[in-house]
């Protein structure tokens, strides 16, 4: 192998999730179109599959595009090509992890509801990352850099009116929000009343209590109302609220901005955060360490496409 071969660092967050099939099958075709041309002739049913592509290599170990589509199921993206870089990824990471283990004569010990894999990595990290805990003065630098960021949640004062629709109900849908804009019509000439239509109108159980919703912090509701409340003036919103549920007429009755966090305060939050960066640092550098034991070849590939 070629000494000058510059070896690319590895990113170590992946994000897990479904990837929708029509992204997967996307994935997949490089890996069916080669099959597909590889077979030998001899009619239906006769022909036999070529092995799957390989262009990634770990220290000489294969990881085929039949491997990568598969892992690509479990990767929440916005492309295939960027689903198929992170698989790739996560793959290189597992055989980096598989082969130090197997050097260090590691045997998985799952915990809970551990896979195997997962307890590999985490008894090798155990092992082979320290992590230092932020001292006095690190949580008071950082206090003093961000003090403007650091601060109680931020809170709305809130009364609004629910007109039902289901998700998919486009009709529904529709009225609820022209019924909704009549009622916000009517507010700003009789603001009095909101108790009074959140009453008549109403489908959430607040109705009772004139649409009241109390004291909201973010991650109190569902993330739309969540997002749109909290960019709201005080007052009556000119517009309805949308959401999974239907239409909202909403009337922000008080803002509460949150207030700066004194040093005691914060403390422990940022202590948490800055012993995760250490360890997220740790980890970056160690697997740069095993990418020098273990040279990883065809990665860039991956990445050059996942740009594009």
């Amino acid at each position: 192998m070629d000494d000058r071969k510059t070896h690319r660092a590895i990113p170590i967050v992946m994000d897990e999730g479904a990837l929708s099939e029509a992204a997967v099958k996307s994935a997949a075709h490089s890996a069916d179109h080669y099959l597909a041309g590889h077979s030998h002739a001899g009619g239906l049913g006769a022909s036999v599959p070529a092995p799957a592509p390989v262009f990634l290599h770990v220290a000489g170990h294969p990881i085929s595009e039949a491997e990568i589509a598969r892992e690509m199921q479990m990767h929440r993206a916005q492309s295939p090509h960027e689903a198929r870089r992170e698989a790739a990824q996560t793959l290189v990471i597992r055989e980096l992890v598989r082969l130090e283990c197997v050097r260090l004569e590691i045997e998985p010990e799952p915990e809970n509801s551990e896979t195997a894999d997962e307890a590999l990595v985490r008894q090798l990290l155990e092992r082979e990352i320290e992590t230092p805990t932020p001292d006095a003065d690190a949580i008071q630098h950082y206090y003093a850099a961000n003090r403007e960021r650091l601060h109680h949640p931020d809170r709305v004062l809130v009364r609004h009116i629910l007109l039902a629709a289901a998700p998919g109900d486009t009709s529904a849908r529709l009225r609820a929000m022209q019924r909704g804009e009549a009622l916000v019509a009517e507010l700003r000439t009789e603001p009095d009343r909101f108790g009074e239509f959140a009453m008549r109108h109403s489908a959430c159980p607040s109705q009772e209590h004139g649409g009241a919703l109390g004291w909201l912090e973010r991650g109190d509701t569902v993330p739309e109302f969540d997002r749109q409340l909290f960019m709201l003036r005080e007052g009556l919103a000119g517009l309805t609220v949308e959401t999974r549920y239907g239409h909202h007429v909403v009337h922000v009755d008080a803002i509460s901005r949150g207030e700066t966090l004194v040093l005691e305060e914060a403390a422990p939050v940022i202590a948490a955060y800055l012993e995760t960066q250490s360890k997220q640092n740790a980890i970056h550098d160690y697997l740069l360490q095993l990418q020098e034991r273990y040279p990883v070849e065809g990665l860039d590939q991956y990445e050059t496409t996942a740009s594009l």
